[in-house]
C-alpha cells in the first residue's frame, strides 16, 4: 500500500528542519495555566488535548491565548526538554511570533491549506522553517 502525502507552503516564521509525528489540536493553546512547562502536557481543564504532552511532536494549532506571558511558558518547555519538535500555526500574532521564536524550534504560519484540516494526529510531519515548506505523510 503506498503512503499519501501532501505539501503545504506557507511562511517562515523559525528556521530549522524537525519531523515527527503531529498533534493536532481546533484549539488554541493557554501558556499560564495551559501548559506544564515541565512535560510539555496541555493541563487546561476545557482543553481537548488535555494530558497529552506536545513534547518532541509537531504542534498544529490556531496559535496562542492568554497573557502576554504565553511566550514564557513555551521557552520554558524549552529550556526543560520539553518543547515541541516544531509548530504550524495560523493565526500570527506578536504573542505566537514571540513564543515560536523564544521556543526555537521550526515554525510554519500562512499555508496554502488549512493545516487544521489537512494533518490529523498521528501524522508523520517534515517541517521546513527555512523555506516554510510542511510535508505530511498520513497515516493508514
Amino acid at each position: 500500500m503506498s503512503e499519501r502525502k501532501t505539501i503545504l507552503t506557507g511562511r517562515s516564521v523559525v528556521d530549522g528542519v524537525a519531523e515527527a509525528e503531529a498533534l493536532v489540536t481546533s484549539q488554541a493553546i493557554s501558556g499560564f495555566g495551559g501548559i506544564d512547562s515541565d512535560t510539555g502536557e496541555v493541563v487546561e481543564v476545557r482543553h481537548e488535548l488535555r494530558g497529552q504532552s506536545f513534547k518532541d511532536k509537531i504542534l498544529v494549532f490556531p496559535g496562542a491565548k492568554g497573557s502576554s506571558g504565553w511566550a514564557s511558558h513555551f521557552q520554558s518547555t524549552r529550556l526543560k526538554g520539553a518543547a515541541p519538535a516544531a509548530m504550524i500555526f495560523k493565526v500570527m500574532t506578536t504573542k505566537m511570533a514571540l513564543g515560536a521564536v523564544v521556543t526555537r524550534v521550526p515554525a510554519v504560519t500562512d499555508l496554502d491549506q488549512d493545516p487544521l484540516k489537512v494533518i490529523k494526529s498521528g501524522d508523520w510531519v517534515k517541517v521546513d522553517g527555512t523555506n516554510g515548506i510542511v510535508e505530511v505523510t498520513h497515516k493508514s
